[in-house]
Formats: structure tokens, C-alpha cells, sequence
């Protein structure tokens, strides 16, 4: 009887899962209808080899039939966009779920500097240049900036990025406008540029290799300064106009806009991601705290090598905490940190005393 019973008890799980498989695959093909977007957004989420519309909203898998953990939970409800925004978000619909996988809700603070933020910066040029081809414009009104701005943040959330993106990756109405720059559209920056010149040595960069040439970052370079200053000739020193650095940085933005405007999506995307990753390797973003504690245990000299080997490490890991950096910004933090220990009076090196490495500068190498 004993056994019986034991045997009978092992088959209720088995009998569970069993139904719990048939409720699913009932509910699943109910299709759920929902409100759509006035453009098309793709989510794409490996499922299970039903055959489920786009507007179902399946429950949820057991853990055991889950979808890969690569893959990013999406949020299934629409936003309710501002109507007021004029940019085809349709053309960019394949690089704004990029942008929302790339600046996933909870990692986007620690990868902002190296994916998130470039990202997002790629997009948004990338998104108002294609709108150029329809519109002959290069920059937004600000009434326009705050509404487009305000769309595309509910549309990236609602696809699974932070909500506090604009403030992560500080992008505001200003940076849709045309800034500084007294060129807003297609015809009068035409009129101005070597835009030929410009499609050459940006149409296609090597990652590599254009950090090293400078190619491309030489032809904005020239042509933002062309256009910058084309009324500055006729202003006999007005001392009003503002200052050309800030006019230049400006004006780069609005060539960026025009180049995605003559180049696909993709390949814009792929070109602007290789440009800031440029920048982004040239910089340490890091922030380092006062290292008072590290200068009481380690300078002059060393009086306990445990102690300052301990104080030094605890201050390296808190650097971590701030965002993830590559290796070459690694390097960068690593020879920023050893000249500030230097300028302290600490002139053991700390490093190898302390067997500090590169990873050691970043979180991602503290798992490795």
C-alpha cells in the first residue's frame, strides 16, 4: 500500500506541469488586441514554436520553457505619444531597439559611457537625418525638441530602457535644435560644405584605422568651421555672436545629421558608434575621490604593506561602482590615478606592490 501511495504522489508533478502546458497553450491562442503605435516598432523576443501574433500578449513562461536570458523582457503597454513630434521614427525602428537593448533599464548607469550614451547620441542623429530627407531640415524648433524628446523617451522605455535616460546620458531639447550653428537646413548646408568630400571619407570608416587617420573626423572638422564661421566675415567684430569653439561643436552636429540624411540607417549608426568610440578611448570618464587615506597609508614612506595595499584596493573597487570603462579608458584612469598618487607624495609604485591590474579599474574585470 506504502509503495502505492509513494508511487502515485511522484506522478503529481509530473500531472501539474502537464496542465499547466494545456492552460498555456489555450491562453496563448487568445490574441489580446491592443492600441498601436502611429509607426511600427518591432520587439523581437524568442518564443516557443507557437505561432503567436503580434498583438498577443502571451502570459508568462515557466521557468523551464523561458526565452533566453540574453533576450530583454519587454514592457508590452504603448505609450501614448505627443502627436506633435514630426520625425519618422518608422525609418529608425530597427536602431531604436538598439538603442532601448543597449540602455536596458537596470545596466544603463554602469554602461552609459561605453554603450549606452554613444548609442543613444548615434540614434538621435541618426533618427533626425532621416526625417531630413522629408523635412530639408537639419535641427528642430525647441516647441518641436520637447515633444520629440519627450516621444522618444516613452518609446525607448516602453521597449525596456531606464527611465531617467535623458538625465543618464544628459541629452535635453537643446541638443535636437540647431545650437549655435547658423546652418538648420539641407539646401543652405549644401551651399556651403564640400559635401562630396564629406561622403568620401565618411561613407564607410574602419573603426581602427580612423581613430589612427582621422579621416572622416578631419572632414567634419573642416566643414564645421566652413560653416561656423560663414557669417562671421560680415559681423565687423560683433562681439555679440558667440564664441567659435562652441559655434563648431555645434555645426559638427548638424554635418552628422546631414551624413545620416545620405546614408542608411545602419550604416549611420555604424559610423557614428566607430566616431565616438574615438573620443570615447582618449579620456578616462572616471572621477577619482580625495586619496587622503591612500597618502596616510602608502606615502613617504611605507610603514605596513598590508594596510596600504588594503586602503589602495578598497579605493580602486569604489572606482568601479561608477561605470564601466574599456580597456584603453582603463589605461588612461590607471595613469591619471599613478600621477595624482605622485602629486601626493606617494612614490612607491602601489600597482605591483600591490598587484593592481587594468581590470582591477573596471567592473566588469572584477568578475573575470
Amino acid at each position: 500500500m506504502k509503495g502505492v501511495l509513494s508511487h502515485f504522489l511522484l506522478q503529481i508533478p509530473v500531472l501539474i506541469l502537464l496542465l499547466i502546458l494545456l492552460f498555456m497553450d489555450k491562453s496563448q491562442s487568445s490574441p489580446i488586441s491592443g492600441a498601436k503605435y502611429s509607426f511600427s516598432i518591432r520587439n523581437k523576443v524568442h518564443v516557443l514554436p507557437y505561432d503567436i501574433s503580434p498583438n498577443t500578449q502571451p502570459l508568462p513562461f515557466i521557468p523551464l520553457l523561458a526565452p533566453s536570458p540574453l533576450i530583454p523582457f519587454t514592457n508590452d503597454s504603448l505609450p501614448k505619444l505627443s502627436g506633435l513630434c514630426s520625425l519618422n521614427f518608422s525609418a529608425v525602428q530597427d536602431i531604436m531597439t538598439k538603442t532601448a537593448t543597449n540602455c536596458w533599464t537596470t545596466f544603463a548607469p554602469y554602461l552609459a559611457n561605453v554603450v549606452c550614451c554613444p548609442q543613444f547620441d548615434a540614434m538621435l542623429i541618426t533618427l533626425i537625418g532621416q526625417s531630413s530627407k522629408y523635412s530639408g531640415l537639419l535641427a528642430l524648433s525647441k516647441t518641436q525638441a520637447n515633444h520629440c524628446l519627450s516621444d522618444i523617451q516613452k518609446v525607448l522605455v516602453s521597449q525596456g530602457a531606464n527611465e531617467n535616460l535623458n538625465n543618464i546620458c544628459s541629452v535635453h531639447p537643446s541638443n535636437l535644435t540647431e545650437g549655435l550653428c547658423p546652418v538648420a537646413s539641407v539646401d543652405e548646408f549644401e551651399s556651403i560644405a564640400d559635401s562630396s568630400r564629406l561622403l568620401t571619407a565618411c561613407r564607410e570608416i574602419n573603426p581602427v584605422n580612423e581613430c589612427c587617420d582621422q579621416v572622416c573626423q578631419n572632414a567634419i572638422d573642416y566643414a564645421a568651421r566652413k560653416i561656423a564661421l560663414n557669417d562671421m566675415s560680415n559681423s565687423n567684430g560683433n562681439s555679440s555672436l558667440p564664441p567659435k569653439i562652441a559655434r563648431i561643436k555645434d555645426c559638427k552636429n548638424i554635418i552628422l545629421r546631414w551624413l545620416a540624411g545620405k546614408l542608411n540607417p545602419s550604416t549611420s549608426n555604424s559610423v557614428f558608434r566607430g566616431l565616438s568610440n574615438c573620443n570615447l578611448n582618449k579620456v578616462c570618464p572616471l572621477v577619482f575621490p580625495n586619496v587622503t587615506r591612500i597618502t596616510n597609508e602608502c606615502g613617504n614612506r611605507i610603514r605596513n604593506q598590508t594596510t596600504c595595499c588594503k586602503t589602495t584596493k578598497s579605493y580602486v573597487s569604489r572606482l568601479q561602482e561608477q561605470s564601466f570603462v574599456t580597456n584603453l579608458q582603463a589605461l588612461k584612469c590607471a595613469v591619471s590615478l599613478g600621477k595624482k598618487l605622485q602629486k601626493e607624495n606617494v612614490s612607491e609604485n602601489v600597482y605591483d606592490l600591490c598587484h593592481i591590474s587594468l581590470k582591477d579599474f573596471s567592473l566588469q574585470g572584477w568578475y573575470c
